[in-house]
């Protein structure tokens, strides 16, 4: 290479990184949330995961391990899913309580997390093969134990398996997610039709869970929010490929975007140009725990996590401890 050749090629070259340098600059200034202004006017919300209930400290986590054995002590005597658990769950600061719906085979949202009976109750069987009058007969705190067979909440959940209906009737001071717990798009269709026109429906910030439910509920329920699996990830595949523009795609309006703090960081806009973006499209962030390699989330669990959250996010924090989480952030 000549004299002259190697000056053109490192002319080149420089011109090359400087135009690198401007875009890499322009990419982070689109970005970066350090130029976001107004953050001291943003509130961080909560969302409480089946109101206050008991802590299972099991290792088996997957889809069939039953989680009422063992539980860690507790102070308290509150069950998962039912109307005293989700008032302490709003009294300690939560915007909305998750719950989780069956529809029973006389056609009423039953309130309870398990599939079957079995592991929980003094009942056996699937739970949304019961009529409704049959799960109330039923002990929802029969087989919680630390693990030494006392069972100390048995005798106390008799008849506390509540109805979405008698939920929405106690006029508690949130809001509510359900999760639906099958995969039968006749679920979300009942769900519409129950809360369509009526003041309960400005009660449900959103649906989740089995796809077809979901997207049915949606479908009758324009501008009602919700994801399952297939809309997630949607909203992050494209969001990956177009958010470095400040463009939120589709598949990211109207809708909940739920992330696990691991993942978060790695969204374009991070923490508060994200939920900016999205805000204005009509979507919230839902920032989860993370993910614990077995398929599922936790949530931000303890003190350490809670302060770990950005500053001022404007977004919703999923959380299993809300008793312990809430005066973090409603001291």
């Amino acid at each position: 290479m000549t004299g002259a050749s190697r000056l053109t090629f490192r002319r080149l070259a420089t011109r090359v990184a400087l135009v690198l340098l401007v875009l890499i600059g322009l990419l982070w200034l689109g970005n970066s949330s350090r130029l976001v202004t107004g953050l001291a006017d943003h509130q961080t919300r909560l969302i409480a995961h089946r109101g206050v209930h008991q802590i299972y400290t099991g290792t088996d986590r997957s889809t069939t391990s039953c989680q009422a054995s063992p539980i860690a002590p507790s102070d308290h005597g509150l069950i998962e899913n039912t109307i005293p658990s989700m008032r302490a769950a709003f009294a300690f600061g939560a915007d909305v309580v998750e719950l989780d719906v069956h529809l029973t085979s006389d056609n009423v949202f039953a309130v309870f997390h398990d599939w079957t009976l079995d592991c929980k109750t003094d009942g056996t069987g699937v739970t949304h093969e019961q009529s409704f009058a049959e799960l109330r007969r039923l002990d929802v705190g029969y087989r919680y134990d630390t693990g030494d067979q006392s069972f100390p909440l048995r005798g106390t959940g008799l008849g506390a398996l509540p109805s979405l209906d008698a939920v929405l009737a106690a006029d508690l001071p949130g809001q509510y997610l359900i999760n639906f717990k099958s995969r039968r798009a006749s679920d979300g269709r009942a769900l519409a039709t129950r809360i369509a026109d009526t003041p309960d429906r400005a009660r449900i910030f959103g649906v989740y869970g089995g796809h077809p439910p979901t997207q049915k509920a949606q479908e009758l329920l324009p501008g009602l929010r919700g994801f399952d699996r297939p809309s997630l990830k949607a909203c992050a595949l494209r969001y990956a490929l177009m958010g470095w523009s400040g463009y939120v795609p589709q598949a990211c309006r109207n809708t909940l975007l739920a992330v696990p703090r691991d993942l978060a960081p790695y969204l374009w806009g991070w923490p508060h140009r994200l939920t900016r973006r999205l805000g204005a499209v009509g979507s919230d962030v839902i920032l989860l725990g993370p993910n614990d390699g077995s398929g599922f989330t936790t949530g931000i669990d303890s003190i350490a996590a809670a302060r770990a959250v950005p500053a001022h996010f404007d977004g919703y924090v999923w959380t299993n401890r809300i008793d312990i989480i809430g005066p973090v952030f409603r001291p």
